[in-house]
């Protein structure tokens, strides 16, 4: 069950990167699109507010994982998970 759960966890680390990698180079591009004329604002500030909440996602899933892993880390051993986590953790891969 350890190996399984090693597993899930480390495949949502890398998606969770991978996000904030893609969103962080689509939001760099479009400031610098921005920065050609103030009025391109108007157009384009619903897509900078859905790279700043591709962000805000990927911060909000990495402080689930530390969740858990602080839970298995203070149960000394003990990888049982309880319905919670299991639910925490299909969550976070599922809103890949």
């Amino acid at each position: 069950m350890k190996k399984d759960v090693d597993t899930i966890i480390e495949r949502a680390l890398t998606n969770v990167q991978s996000d904030r990698g893609e969103a962080i180079y689509l939001l760099t591009e479009l400031k610098m699109y921005l920065a050609g004329a103030k009025e391109r604002y108007a157009d384009s500030g619903a897509i900078a507010a859905k790279y700043v909440e591709t962000l805000q996602r990927s911060n909000e899933q990495l402080v689930k994982l530390a969740t858990l892993l602080q839970r298995r880390e203070a149960k000394e051993g003990n990888v049982t998970l309880d319905e919670d986590d299991k639910q925490e953790l299909l969550d976070i891969i599922n809103e890949k």
